[in-house]
């Protein structure tokens, strides 16, 4: 498909600089346009531009088609890969998963609470402490 779009590119290219040639330089029209018949210099050229839009418009539409078709190759191929790779995401999560899991309702990081404070140091008083004093 890349040989395929780089060969319409070229010929799109080639297309342009022949039609530049053509509309900016009139002796090479007419010379051009006088090839193929012997009739009026003006149908001459008028059959000449017909022709010239009429191959514009096919190198266009040609071009156009095979863009479509690339863009459409690379979304799909890119697509592929985004679904590969979370797969292996996906095996790689389950992977490093602990297999057992333990249903608590305890936090990840226990903080100490009053009673294991008082378990701790059983010298403590139980209830409310005295007001200091004030001097």
């Amino acid at each position: 498909m890349l040989a395929f779009k780089r060969v319409v590119t070229v010929a799109v290219m080639v297309y342009l600089l022949l039609a530049l040639l053509f509309l900016l330089l009139p002796a090479v029209r007419t010379n051009v346009a006088e090839l193929g018949s012997g009739v009026s210099p003006t149908e001459n050229e008028r059959n000449f531009f017909y022709v010239l839009s009429f191959v514009g418009v096919v190198v266009l539409a040609l071009h156009l088609v095979v863009e479509n078709i690339d863009s459409s190759i690379l979304r799909r191929t890119v697509a592929q890969q985004d679904a590969r790779v979370n797969e292996l995401k996906a095996k790689l999560y389950d992977v490093h998963q602990p297999t057992s899991k333990v249903a608590t309702n305890s936090p990840a990081v226990s903080y100490p609470t009053a009673a294991d404070a008082a378990e701790r140091d059983p010298a403590s008083p139980q209830g409310p402490t005295a007001t200091p004093p004030t001097y």
